[in-house]
């Protein structure tokens, strides 16, 4: 290998932001994990089964796409999936929630394999995505100004160090700010690791149990949910950032893991939003062509962290809730103001683009389906109601 080959893999930036990615991933919807299991029915040790599952399913995911695809595609549960499942598991077994899992993963990698999904996204206009995505990681740019509220001194020094840190020395913004994060919590004593104990996880099988109830009841709303709430915003993602691959068989490979993982637990893979835009900033490394060991390295933690399974969830759990609010908001700042600006230069596009922005930022929730798909349909909409109008105000 040579030397610059070296220094790409090693790219301190790439694995602070790899590293962070795990971090907002696991702090910001492990608990609901362990909620949606709990409504199976699952024992202590088949939740910790269904840590494992998840971190080597994303693990892997992230890995090999990455390093297949050279871009940083980055994989992750499905969140709003997961809090759909809270809600629609009571009242069947585990047994069944696993069919049910199989049956999600199936249609998802049939959608992905077949470019159903990919064709679908070629309509969608670009100022429509970037607000969209916009709308999404609005919140995240809000909490690190709300987490002054807990910890005024913790956000404030990592606010001014990332100041500070974007004028001298732009690409080590990022680790510089998590690294004063840690040491001020610390010395705050609110990051504790005292509770911390590092113990192997052992996976469970469950057999898979087919019914139909349970396919209509979980797998379809499963399916629905995790394409329009996780997997369209991850295509926009990659696409807003510049990465052209063909997102048909990334789309089919998260199918492929959830069926491999779904009988250990693994409920639900696809393509991640949120925390894929922290690892494809300039801040991770200046040639857009290098930044997919960002998601390499996140692969690595996701690989950690399954192995030690709820041990780590542990872990990340012990960060202070204004540290992890702070470095996620800081990290995406960037990403933000790139995809408000993609949203409102086409001012043929703008008004629909404001739509989709404030519905996506709202938040809002509709047949169990998040605002990002909602403001998409009402963008759209707009668009095609703004078309049927001028094509009548045409004379004959």
């Amino acid at each position: 290998m040579t030397r610059t080959f070296v220094q790409d893999i090693f790219n301190v930036p790439a694995i602070v932001a790899g590293f962070v990615k795990v971090l907002v991933g696991y702090a910001s919807a492990a608990a609901i994990i362990f909620q949606a299991a709990a409504a199976a029915g699952a024992s202590e040790a088949e939740i910790s089964s269904w840590m494992w599952a998840l971190g080597l399913g994303m693990g892997l995911s992230c890995i090999g796409l990455s390093l297949f695809y050279k871009t940083p595609v980055a994989c992750a549960w499905s969140t709003p999936g997961a809090a759909l499942l809270v809600t629609s598991l009571p009242g069947f077994n585990l047994s069944e929630a696993v069919g049910a899992f199989i049956v999600c993963s199936v249609l998802i990698a049939l959608v992905g394999f077949t470019g159903i999904f990919e064709r679908l996204m070629n309509r969608v206009p670009s100022a429509l995505a970037s607000a969209m995505l916009a709308g999404i990681l609005l919140r995240f740019g809000l909490d690190v100004f709300v987490g002054f509220e807990n910890n005024a001194f913790l956000v404030g020094t990592m606010l001014l160090c990332y100041l500070m840190a974007r004028q001298l020395v732009s690409r080590y913004a990022i680790p510089l700010v998590l690294l004063s994060g840690v040491v001020i919590a610390f010395t705050q004593g609110t990051l504790s690791l005292s509770e911390v104990h590092f113990t192997l996880t052992e996976p469970v099988w469950t057999a898979p149990t087919f019914t139909l109830d349970a396919i209509i009841s979980i797998a379809v709303p499963l399916f629905i949910v995790t394409m329009a709430s996780q997997n369209m915003p991850g295509v926009a993602m990659l696409r807003a950032n510049g990465y052209t691959v063909n997102v048909s068989p990334l789309v089919g490979w998260t199918g492929i893991t959830g069926i491999v993982f779904a009988c250990f637990g693994g409920f639900c893979f696809c393509l991640a939003a949120i925390t894929a835009a922290i690892c494809m900033g300039r801040d991770v490394h200046e040639e857009a062509d290098k930044r997919y060991w960002a998601t390499v390295w996140g692969g690595v933690f996701y690989l950690i962290a399954g192995v030690f399974g709820a041990t780590v969830v542990a872990l990340f759990a012990a960060f202070p809730k204004p540290l992890i609010l702070a470095i996620a908001g800081l990290a995406l700042l960037a990403t933000i103001g790139n995809s408000l600006f993609g949203a409102i230069t086409d001012e043929k596009h703008r008004e629909p683009a404001l739509i989709v922005f404030l519905v996506t930022a709202s938040g809002m929730s509709l047949l169990s389906i998040g605002s990002a798909f909602w403001g998409i349909v009402l963008g759209a909409l707009y668009m095609s109601i703004s078309y049927g109008v001028q094509q009548l105000k045409r004379p004959f």
